[in-house]
């Protein structure tokens, strides 16, 4: 059986508006996705008569995760800045140095665009008007991605590429490997989400990309980026990571949770800490997993609201 040693190329910014946007898995460990999900679930022959080849991440380096900086002044979210700065010390403290994040950045500016005319928007841009609009604009992970992938290949550390986006910018990175370095297995994995083995991707692979591959993953499951999320603390050498309240799947609840239980505990700290914890109240579920549902949530609030109404004599 061929092993090939492979080494992961992310588009950050492709994985998150294909896969993880308006979603609860942004807390995603990309090392487990690849490792326990993604590549065992390829079936790759080099030849036709051949045993399916066996993907091993490389042992130092397994992932490259081409990202930036969230700029603040155009972050959609007051707490942007900061989970992004979790996610990534979590990310690296979880997995040992194996994910290496190379940054990029991104660029704002002011610039004269085409207004789509809303009586004619089949309007023609140049029969429009102008207006001036803020512009935001990821810079450098292209060119970043395309050079490296290219170096990691002619240094003979890896014998597969895994390109990891649905970018036409970088069919010509996948080209030139494909006539440069022909022996370099290239895999291509579109991060678009799929619900379920019959249902249908959110958006299709781009054919400038694909025939340029030696085997394509079309879509994620959501069950994928579900079973390979990190722990909601990840340990620091200086101090924890934690998961943001705004990443769960309902931030509301979480925030619920929070003012009901705080006058208890404490803290929040304390809170999360009692939350993580599996219950014998809740039949040995987590506290932090009910309030993924409204079900969940409605008992988890009715306990704590019975607990405070009890007051210290009952709960003694």
């Amino acid at each position: 059986m061929l092993t090939l040693r492979t080494r992961v190329y992310v588009d950050g910014y492709n994985l998150y508006y294909g896969c993880l946007r308006e979603t609860a898995y942004k807390w995603l460990d990309v090392l487990a996705l690849f490792d326990k999900q993604i590549l065992p679930s390829i079936l790759y022959r080099p030849a036709s008569d051949d045993a399916p080849a066996r993907m091993v991440l490389h042992s130092e380096c397994a992932v490259k995760y081409f990202t930036a900086k969230i700029v603040e002044s155009a972050a959609r979210g007051p707490d942007s800045v900061s989970s992004q700065a979790q996610y990534h010390n979590a990310l690296t403290q979880h997995c040992r140095g194996r994910v290496q994040f190379i940054m990029g950045k991104y660029a704002i500016y002011k610039a004269n665009q085409f207004a789509v005319d809303p009586e004619n928007p089949v309007r023609w841009p140049r029969d429009c008007e102008k207006v001036q609009v803020w512009k935001l604009e990821e810079k450098q992970s292209d060119v970043n991605i395309a050079l490296q992938l290219y170096d990691d290949a002619l240094n003979g550390e890896i014998d597969q590429v895994v390109l990891v986006t649905n970018d036409t910018d970088l069919s010509p990175a996948l080209e030139m490997l494909k006539t440069r370095c022909p022996d370099v297995v290239r895999g291509l994995v579109i991060p678009t989400r799929k619900q379920g083995a019959e249902g249908k991707v959110e958006r299709e692979a781009n054919a400038s990309l694909t025939k340029h591959a030696s085997w394509v993953r079309r879509h994620i499951l959501a069950d994928e980026l579900r079973a390979s999320q990190l722990p909601e603390v990840v340990a620091g050498a200086r101090r924890a990571s934690i998961k943001p309240h705004s990443w769960y799947a309902k931030p509301h609840h979480i925030e619920r949770m929070l003012e009901l239980a705080r006058p208890v505990l404490g803290t929040d700290a304390a809170v999360f800490k009692w939350a993580r914890r599996h219950s014998e109240h809740f039949g040995g579920r987590r506290p932090i997993d009910l309030v993924e549902t409204n079900e969940g949530a409605a008992e988890l609030f009715d306990y704590i609201e019975a607990y405070v109404l009890a007051g210290p004599r009952g709960n003694n």
